[in-house]
């Protein structure tokens, strides 16, 4: 049987790497993104048969339940088994505490936390259809971030919503088993540049001391982050958990020189 999955935030970075990985997989992906350009070229870049893309603001509860209404058309064959709440506002600096607007502060929160929120919600009764049909859990990935354990300045609201991201996985994977599993994973370092669409993509060469700050020798790729999500799919007795994707970066000891 064909199985769908869900993948916000879906046309650059992470997500874009996540769509692409599960459709070579033979997965049919549920593209959602805010950005309808970045949605476009990730269309040429795939297999559409198996590809529905969904301009989405998943911090808006009415369009996040019209995109998942169309979902649920278009699923009748192929059950919604995973989502991947992935979206969320790239630049973790927000400046000093004093200067954060509200505003500022409720859209990185909505562009994360809360839209993880919503779309698990209204992905809900469609994983629960998808557990009837298949006889296996469901399951919600949320990508976090190693920012949700450890922080650097001046990234107070992305922080607060990835550490809500983790406390959220734990908090519904108590709630939603056994009939759907919920982890996250929290990426470090990963470079994103040369994955945006063409407007904004970038040639990257990282610096020997950018690789060597990672036991792992090198820098992480959104490749790296699909392929931890593809874990959890299939790690059956694994659920309320947090998987540092970071090459080895946060249990390295740093000294000033």
């Amino acid at each position: 049987m064909e199985k769908t999955i869900a993948i916000t935030g879906a046309g650059q970075g992470i997500g874009r790497a996540s769509t692409l990985h599960f459709l070579d997989k033979g997965w049919r992906v549920a593209a959602l993104d805010i950005d309808a350009a970045a949605l476009a070229e990730l269309v040429g870049a795939a297999t559409p048969k198996r590809l529905m893309t969904l301009p989405c603001d998943v911090g808006s509860e009415r369009e996040v339940a019209i995109a998942f209404e169309a979902i649920g058309s278009w699923t009748s064959k192929a059950p919604l088994a995973a989502l991947v709440n992935n979206a969320a506002i790239a630049n973790p600096y927000c400046g000093p505490l004093e200067d954060v607007d509200l505003a500022d502060w409720r859209a990185w929160l909505d562009a994360s936390l809360t839209a993880a929120f919503l779309c698990s919600r209204a992905a809900l009764p469609l994983l629960r259809e998808a557990e009837r049909q298949t006889g296996e859990a469901a399951n919600i990935v949320n990508i976090s971030s190693t920012r949700s354990v450890m922080s650097e300045p001046e990234s107070f609201a992305y922080a607060a919503s990835k550490g809500g991201i983790d406390a959220l996985t734990h908090a519904m994977a108590v709630s939603l088993g056994p009939q759907v599993r919920v982890n996250a994973v929290r990426p470090g370092w990963i470079e994103t540049r040369d994955w945006q669409k063409e407007s904004e993509r970038q040639e990257v060469e990282h610096r020997e001391t950018d690789k060597g700050q990672h036991p792992a020798g090198r820098v992480g790729t959104p490749q790296d982050i699909a392929e931890a999500v593809e874990y959890f799919l299939g790690a059956g007795f694994v659920t309320g958990q947090h998987l540092n994707v970071d090459g080895g970066m946060t249990v390295k000891m740093i000294y000033e020189d």
